[in-house]
């Protein structure tokens, strides 16, 4: 079977569960990364088998937990009730690895004249505070908020670190992935959504500053390297326990300079 249609196969489910593949499962940030490491690392090493599915990170934490996969994908950190139903099915907390950096990028349509904004006014825009794109230097209409599902780890991160914990707005339509939510901004004057760095295409970054005195950023190589782009984070590989053998053999490549030149390429940043 071809490289690509084991990639294929997988993503739509019909390969079991074995004991042979590594299974990965999670995120549909990180799915276009972990299928270009997989499509890589098999090529290299013809003996192996990587099965990659997204999800959400959510998704991939629940089968992490349930035992059904072998690396979870996640674009936010584990929360600490994850973390012990871990320990009570398998005495362990797991092993936490930062795969790649990624600049949780802001998207405007490319004919929206808004070119910056606050985090603040960012959190307002998305609790349903500011509600017309002229009141942060736009034209008079009316905000169209795109989101990510519940399930998805960069909801829960934009939610959690630029929302500050409060609720989205009602009006905030939930998409199923990054890509639909590039595909709904690009389609929409009006629209504003958010979601990893790589997925801009037919968007624009809208540039965020920290805070009123500070300069505008978008996330690149440099402001996501020095931590000068507000929204930056990690994302994560989690595992039940520390790797061995095949599993070992491929996270150290993925941590490899070969594999984070794959992290630079598919429009990520690398960890080191």
């Amino acid at each position: 079977m071809k490289l690509k249609s084991i990639i294929a196969l997988a993503l739509v489910g019909a390969l079991p569960l074995t004991a042979g593949p590594i299974t990965v499962k999670g995120s549909d940030t990180m799915v276009i990364l972990a299928q270009r490491w997989a499509e890589a690392y098999m090529s290299a090493h013809p003996d192996a088998t990587i099965q990659v599915t997204g999800g959400g990170s959510g998704t991939g934490i629940s089968a992490l937990i349930n035992g059904t996969t072998d690396i979870c994908n996640s674009s936010r950190p584990m929360k600490a009730p994850e973390r012990e139903k871990l320990k009570q099915r398998f005495s362990s907390l797991g092993v936490e690895i930062k795969s790649a950096k990624d600049g949780l990028a802001v998207y405007a349509n490319e004919a929206n004249p808004v070119q910056e904004l606050t985090l603040d006014q960012v959190k307002d825009i998305y609790t349903g505070k500011i509600t017309n794109w002229k009141d942060v230097g736009g034209s008079d209409t009316k905000i169209v908020l795109y989101s990510r599902e519940n399930n998805s780890g960069t909801y829960v991160y934009f939610r959690d670190f630029v929302l500050k914990g409060k609720d989205f707005s009602a009006s905030a339509q939930n998409l199923p992935g990054t890509a639909a939510v590039v595909n709904a901004v690009s389609k929409d004057p009006n629209g504003i959504g958010y979601g990893g760095s790589a997925y801009a295409k037919g968007v624009r970054f809208i540039k965020i500053k920290k805070d009123a005195g500070s300069e505008a950023k978008e996330p690149n190589a440099e402001t996501v390297k020095d931590g000068s782009y507000p929204i930056t984070r990690y994302l994560f590989m989690y595992l039940r326990s520390r790797p061995t053998g095949a599993l070992k053999s491929y996270i150290d490549w993925i941590l490899s300079p070969e594999g984070q030149e794959i992290v630079t390429k598919v429009g990520y940043f690398p960890v080191k």
